[in-house]
């Protein structure tokens, strides 16, 4: 059964009632969403869920596999796959799009097919990861498909490794691709870093033996303070996306733009849009970390409640300049079932926002609660008869 509880903490989250209407944001590109990484807010919503080719946008999946395998001690960075001539031979040249300019039988180490796939977009390189981690291409866009669902990107569907056109076989939304954005920012914080924000990167030679370098194409990357990632694509179908990343003074945002028609408009666009994100809105700190926040029933547990705490410094974003009347409210399925391990998400802090709607924020037990013992199931029995 679901539970609310009023919390404590509401009567703090007022002050100075106003309305808080969203700031205005128009932009031509059909489709395009932002979201505050920090309090899980929705900041701007176009078409979010319209199905669409993701170009090159669909390497993040192939990269956000490939650092779980790294994170797990399955694939090593310095380990090297060796570039199959049928592979060299439909991925080079100007029919195959973007390239890192791989040779035939070349062994290459993940750490460059990586930065060969983030920074310089090479189809050659995605392929080649694909095949050294998975043996084939279709081998591995199942393990694709398989983190696709584990996060809840119920949208999308991946055929090719790289996003090539594969007759709208592939497709996304920018809603899954914030969600996968988010989740590689999230779950590798040290890979991230270490791939997402190179300015450029040099493989291959020239016909007459020069070193290959090619830039970054991130618009965002040294035109928005902060910015550190993600990825851009572009195909005639899908026009000219990107998904992007920028932190400022510890806020995090994420935004998907898709769509667009020239290269240089995705260059204005995703700007200004990153620009409103972090001039138009704030975030507003509502509980501290370890904060207890209220008490959840347990079921045959040692103890017959426990508490809730925030995991981290929780904030709602809010527009700049206004202080919204918010209310707040404790939302769990319970009673929780015994045995519950301190941090454990087992409720959240559903925080209304008049004019944004609402934001939920995680709350996790604040210590272990073990099972009850026979005496303790037997009266805990005897009082369920009685409801």
């Amino acid at each position: 059964m679901k539970k609310l509880l009023t919390a404590a903490l509401a009567a703090s989250l007022v002050s100075m009632p106003t309305y808080a209407a969203a700031p205005p944001f128009q932009t031509p590109a059909p489709i395009a969403f932002m979201q505050d990484m920090n309090s899980g807010a929705i900041l701007y919503a176009k078409q979010p869920d319209k199905r669409m080719p993701p170009a090159s946008l669909a390497k993040m999946m192939t990269v956000y596999v490939a650092f779980g395998l790294i994170k797990k001690g399955d694939l090593k960075l310095d380990q090297k796959f060796t570039v199959r001539p049928e592979t060299w031979e439909k991925w080079h040249g100007p029919q195959a799009g973007s390239t890192m300019f791989l040779s035939p039988n070349e062994k290459v180490s993940v750490a460059n097919l990586l930065s060969g796939i983030i920074t310089v977009s090479g189809n050659d390189a995605c392929v080649v990861l694909a095949q050294g981690i998975a043996g084939t291409e279709d081998a591995f866009t199942s393990l694709m498909n398989q983190k696709a669902k584990e996060l809840g990107m119920t949208n999308s569907y991946f055929g090719t490794a790289n996003g090539w056109p594969d007759n709208d076989r592939t497709y996304v939304t920018a809603r899954d691709l914030a969600k996968l954005a988010e989740a590689t920012i999230r779950d590798y914080p040290k890979l991230y870093k270490e791939f997402y924000a190179k300015p450029d990167f040099t493989w291959g030679k020239t016909a007459s033996g020069e070193p290959i370098t090619q830039g970054n194409r991130d618009p965002l990357l040294g035109h928005v303070d902060g910015a550190d990632g993600l990825k851009t694509g572009h195909t005639e179908e899908a026009g000219f996306g990107v998904t992007g990343s920028a932190e400022q003074n510890g806020r995090r945002i994420v935004m998907v733009m898709a769509g667009i028609d020239t290269y240089n408009n995705r260059i204005k666009e995703s700007v200004r849009f990153m620009d409103w994100g972090f001039r138009a809105w704030k975030d507003k700190p509502i509980v501290a970390k370890g904060k207890h926040v209220a008490d959840a029933d347990v079921q045959m547990g040692s103890s017959s409640t426990v508490g809730l705490v925030a995991p981290d410094n929780l904030v709602v974003t809010i527009p700049n300049g206004v202080t919204p009347d918010m209310t707040a409210k404790v939302v769990y399925q319970g009673p929780v079932k015994a045995p519950i391990k301190a941090g454990q998400h087992i409720a959240d802090l559903v925080v209304d926002v008049p004019g944004t709607g609402t934001q939920t924020l995680p709350l996790v037990a604040e210590k272990d609660v073990g099972k009850a013992g026979f005496f303790g199931r037997a009266w805990a029995g005897l009082m369920s008869l009685f409801g």
